[in-house]
């Protein structure tokens, strides 16, 4: 895969900037401006995706993540982004969506915590709270557990939880 090079690289680290500062359209603008052989490298995919979640464009970000998905396959992101994007984007439907597109890179990416963290909260929505425990369990084990504790306790999707992760 080729390497990004100025002037593009300058591009992308200004629309990162603008994501800091809570500007995502001028983000966008910034990444439209990347060359046209480089609009499809992972790396300016990963930044467009975040923008287009910013601005909750939820089918043009599930586009952007099934590319980033097909140029990087190696990256979890593109998965998450993409279980992250079908859970937006179709309401109650989405959760299994989400859940079945996620699943299968927990195989993928062993040491991702994200990942369990994720099918933890897709578990818990779809009322599946023995399962939802599990994953949590998973996703404390492979990562930083005040940290982890700390983002379950802030997410309402873990809510049916919230009593049990106090304790650990």
């Amino acid at each position: 895969m080729q390497q990004l090079e100025p002037p593009d690289t300058h591009y992308v680290s200004a629309a990162i900037g603008w994501l800091e500062l809570g500007v995502p359209s001028e983000a966008e603008a910034e990444l439209d401006q990347v060359s046209a052989v480089h609009q499809a490298h992972p790396d300016v995919l990963e930044v467009r995706w975040i923008v287009l979640a910013q601005l909750k464009c939820w089918r043009a970000a599930l586009e952007v993540a099934r590319a980033l998905l097909r140029r990087a396959p190696n990256r979890s992101s593109g998965w998450l982004h993409q279980a992250y994007s079908l859970r937006r984007m179709n309401d109650n439907a989405g959760i299994k969506l989400a859940w079945d597109a996620l699943l299968p890179a927990y195989d993928k990416f062993p040491r991702e915590p994200t990942i369990p963290y994720n099918l933890s909260c897709y578990a818990c929505q779809m009322e599946h709270l023995e399962e939802a425990r599990n994953w949590l369990r998973r996703a404390i084990k492979l990562g930083d557990k005040a940290r982890i504790k700390e983002m379950a306790l802030d997410d309402p999707d873990l809510q049916p939880l919230w009593d049990e992760i106090k304790k650990l």
